[in-house]
């Protein structure tokens, strides 16, 4: 699996608050478009996994805001697998605006059956050298 991907996003007006800024929830949203845009670049659909049996669930998640985003603004969104083994997958993700780092998290995936049992993530979600 390729460590890092990047892409960018439009705010669009729907995921600001009330004060003007993108309102912190979405941030957890841009993390998950940037998952599923990096393993589509790697050459898999979330919707394949699914099918195989092979469930991915967010079992942490964290973000740290350090600046506010507004409609308008374009993100550079970039997520990064710092760990893929066993059942689970950690990324972290930074989101700059104009150069400038506005957030950053990072997230814990569990790989699990439909039934919710726990199974370990496919060797092609592996990282090399693992």
């Amino acid at each position: 699996m390729s460590r890092e991907f990047k892409f960018s996003v439009e705010v669009r007006y729907y995921e600001t608050d009330a004060q003007g800024v993108v309102h912190h929830a979405n941030f957890f949203k841009y993390f998950e478009v940037a998952r599923v845009h990096h393993l589509r670049f790697l050459g898999h659909e979330y919707a394949d996994l699914e099918r195989d049996g092979v469930i991915l669930v967010v079992n942490k998640i964290a973000c740290a805001y350090r600046m506010p985003a507004r409609f308008g603004d374009t993100l550079e969104i970039s997520v990064r697998t710092i760990k893929a083994r066993g059942a689970r997958i950690d990324h972290e993700y930074l989101v700059h605006r104009d150069g400038l780092l506005i957030a950053e998290g990072s997230s814990t995936l569990a790989c699990v059956d439909r039934e919710g049992n726990i199974q370990r993530i496919p060797d092609y979600l592996l990282l090399d050298k693992e």
